[in-house]
């Protein structure tokens, strides 16, 4: 009986992680096992950029809904640690684009007294 070598698995399973990458990159070890590599840094980096990129968009929906009532966004963030309001930037973004009213009472809460348009 023939012993199949534990390099030749490995070699299988590399190539089916680089199933789907272009030319030489999906069918030679050396080349496939160094975009491999690659790939896994970029994924990597990417997951890093990600929690970043929606950071900067919850931030810009804040600053649109305050803007919208005249208040900037970074004296409604110093108003909100001043009255000791703990609500993340992430639920703050999602209440200012789906529910108006209730953004304006969060507001109002922050120390910020307006009249609202109608």
């Amino acid at each position: 009986m023939r012993v199949k070598s534990v390099s030749a698995r490995r070699h299988r399973k590399m190539l089916a992680r680089a199933k789907g990458f272009r030319q030489a990159r999906s069918s030679r070890i050396q080349t496939a096992k160094e975009a491999l590599v690659h790939a896994g840094a970029y994924a990597y980096h990417g997951r890093k950029l990600k929690k970043r990129d929606l950071r900067s968009l919850w931030i810009t929906r804040i600053s649109a809904g305050v803007k919208a009532l005249g208040i900037s966004y970074s004296k409604f963030v110093a108003g909100l640690k001043k009255e000791k309001i703990e609500i993340d930037r992430k639920i703050l973004s999602d209440i200012a684009a789906k529910d108006p009213e209730t953004f304006k009472k969060i507001i109002k809460e922050a120390g910020f007294g307006f009249t609202p348009e109608k």
